[in-house]
């Protein structure tokens, strides 16, 4: 199982970056996924999840209306897109595949634990 983020960078307030995962070495149709960050001296934050068929998407409120997270199964990648970046954005950004067999109540997980392979990160940076 492999997961490579791209896409992060700097970005000033009010912008946007779209941050991309590319998946290999298992079916990614076949599992939900989800998008987390980790600033400097802060735990781990769940970002934003995604079914297996796409169709079902949960978002932390801190992103809600600004973040949308979508996948193309044919390319085997999910992505991020964000809108209206603020410094508090800033952040490692990584990918993550969801356990096969975890239900959560919001159906897809904003656990990290619920999850089982994660990728590098890429950074994302929100200055002016």
């Amino acid at each position: 199982v492999q997961l490579v983020e791209t896409g992060g960078g700097l970005a000033q307030p009010g912008g946007s970056l779209r941050l991309s995962c590319a998946a290999s070495g298992f079916t990614f149709s076949g599992y939900n996924m989800g998008w987390f960050r980790q600033a400097p001296g802060k735990e781990r934050e769940f970002v934003a999840a995604i079914s297996w068929s796409g169709h079902i998407t949960y978002y932390a409120d801190s992103v809600k209306g600004r973040f949308t997270i979508s996948r193309d199964n044919a390319k085997r990648t999910l992505y991020l897109q964000m809108n209206s970046l603020k410094p508090e954005d800033t952040a490692l950004y990584k990918c993550a595949r969801q356990k096969s067999g975890v239900a959560c109540s919001t159906n897809v997980c904003k656990n990290e634990y619920d999850y089982d392979y994660w990728g590098q990160g890429t950074q994302v940076t929100v200055s002016s």
